[in-house]
C-alpha cells in the first residue's frame, strides 16, 4: 500500500473515512479482498507471496493498514514480512494501544513500515524508519500517508487530502473518492523528495495513481466507518486497468 488518505472523526456520524491504493508489482501474485480468519471476521486482500494484508477491517469495525518506508533501492530483508502486522491486529483481540505498544518492542526486526490501526474511538500511528521512535495516538483531522512519515509534505500527499477535506465537505460520495485515487498526473521534478531512487523513479512513483509496464496501482481500497456499520469498497486494476470491483456493507459486532 503506497497511499493512504483519511479523515479521523470520532463522535460524529461518520468517525472514519478512508481512500487509499495499493501500489505493487504486478507480477505480484495477490487475492481480492474477502472474508477470512477466526470465523471470517477479517475482510481484507491477501499478499499470496509473503502473506498477510496491505489494508483490511474486521466485523468488530476494527480497521487497520501498512505502507513500506522508501529507504533508496530496496535492500535484501530476512524478517517478518510487514503484511503479517495488518493480520496480527484484526485477528487479536488486544486494543490498538496495546498492540502497537508490544510492536515497538519488536519494531526492529521488520523492514521499514508505516502502521495505521484502530477503530472509531483511537487510530493510532507507527513508523519504524528511526531508532526509539514511538507508536503515537492520532488526534481528530485530515492526513496523508505514502512511503515517507505521516503527512510528508510529498506532492500526492499534499494533493491528496486537499482533494479528501473537499469531497467530504461536499458529501463524500464513494465514486468521487475513488476518482481522487485514479489521478495519474505526476508532478515536476522540482517538487518531489529525494528518497534516494533516482530522478526517473521519483517521477514515476510521484503521481496518485501510478501506471508503467510492470508496476502500479494494483487496487483501490475505500473505507467508511459509521458507529454501527461499516462500508468497504474494492476497485482492483491488475495491470493498470479497472477488472473488477465489490462493495461491503454490513453491521458491527458490537459486542465482539
Amino acid at each position: 500500500m503506497c497511499l493512504i488518505l483519511f479523515r479521523f472523526a470520532p463522535g460524529t456520524e461518520l468517525p472514519l473515512v478512508v481512500a487509499a491504493n495499493r501500489d505493487e508489482a504486478y507480477a505480484r501474485p495477490t487475492a481480492k479482498a474477502s472474508f477470512w480468519g477466526r470465523e471470517q471476521q477479517i475482510l481484507a486482500g491477501r499478499d499470496l507471496q509473503a502473506g498477510g494484508s496491505w489494508l483490511g477491517v474486521d466485523r468488530r469495525g476494527r480497521f487497520a493498514a501498512v505502507t513500506n518506508f522508501r529507504e533508496g533501492q530496496a535492500r535484501p530483508h530476512s524478517g517478518p514480512s510487514r503484511g503479517e502486522l495488518v493480520a496480527g491486529f484484526l485477528e487479536g483481540e488486544q486494543s490498538a494501544q496495546a498492540y502497537m505498544a508490544e510492536l515497538a518492542t519488536q519494531a526492529g526486526n521488520y523492514a521499514g513500515f508505516n502502521l495505521l490501526i484502530g477503530d472509531a474511538n483511537e487510530l493510532w500511528y507507527f513508523c519504524n524508519s528511526e531508532p526509539g521512535s514511538q507508536p503515537r495516538s492520532l488526534s481528530p483531522g485530515y492526513y496523508g500517508l505514502s512511503n515517507g512519515q505521516l503527512d510528508c509534505p510529498w506532492p500526492k500527499v499534499t494533493l491528496g487530502k486537499k482533494r479528501l477535506q473537499a469531497c467530504i465537505d461536499s458529501g463524500c460520495h464513494r465514486q468521487d473518492l475513488q476518482l481522487i485515487l485514479l489521478d495519474d498526473s505526476e508532478h515536476p521534478p522540482e517538487h518531489l523528495p529525494d528518497t534516494g531512487v533516482g530522478a526517473a523513479l521519483e517521477k514515476l512513483l510521484s503521481p496518485l495513481y501510478i501506471r508503467s509496464e510492470s508496476y502500479g496501482t494494483r487496487s483501490s481500497s475505500l473505507v467508511m466507518l459509521e458507529p454501527t456499520q461499516l462500508r468497504f469498497d474494492e476497485y482492483i486494476y491488475p495491470n493498470g486497468d479497472l477488472e473488477a470491483q465489490q462493495h461491503q456493507h454490513f453491521k458491527i459486532n458490537l459486542a465482539g
